[in-house]
């Protein structure tokens, strides 16, 4: 098993679009990058912490591999926007692709590259690529959000502009 640790703003948005997608394993939601050990979310949401608001996939890569973990990552949020995503602002809702090792710095990289080179957005994809430090696994509640509380979860994507911002830019992704 392998993975990936991503920030995309918001983590209850970050689960759904990886979960029915073949070789993975899990996603959790979580706080990655930072200098805290075991922050809670009230800590993290100080913007004190140095850590972002992510998702730890564990995935098998004889089915799938991080190109393409890193291909519905990108259509999940505004890789933009470094600054937080839609109304979520500060540092603990900035996007970061935290690499494990090389090939996944290099995979992130050439994805952004090619992104840019495509012109998807009308402004270019400054999301970083940071080396992996840590994961801690957010409070129970933050699991599986859009499961446990789906009318929340739906008003929250479409309320935040999240919804129609990725309808925009690839079509209803179903997130």
């Amino acid at each position: 098993m392998a993975y990936a640790t991503l920030a995309g703003g918001c983590f209850w948005c970050m689960v759904k679009p990886f979960t029915s997608y073949p070789g993975i394993k899990s996603v959790v939601s979580g706080y990655s990058g930072g200098h805290v050990e075991n922050p809670t979310y009230e800590e993290v949401c100080s913007n004190t912490t140095g850590h972002v608001e992510a998702v730890q996939i564990e995935y098998d890569p004889e089915v799938t591999s991080f190109e393409n973990i890193l291909d519905v990552y990108f259509k999940t949020f505004d890789p933009t926007d470094d600054k937080g995503q839609f109304f979520d602002r500060g540092e603990s809702y900035e996007p970061v692709i935290f690499y494990h090792d090389e090939d996944q710095k290099k995979a992130a990289l050439a994805k952004i590259q090619e992104l840019n080179e495509q012109m998807i957005f009308n402004k270019p994809v400054i999301t970083p690529v940071k080396p992996y430090k840590n994961f801690y696994p957010a409070e129970g509640y933050h699991q599986d959000y859009y499961k446990k509380n789906p009318m929340h979860y739906e008003q929250y994507q479409k309320g935040s502009g999240r919804k129609d911002f990725i309808e925009k830019h690839w079509g209803n992704q179903d997130a």
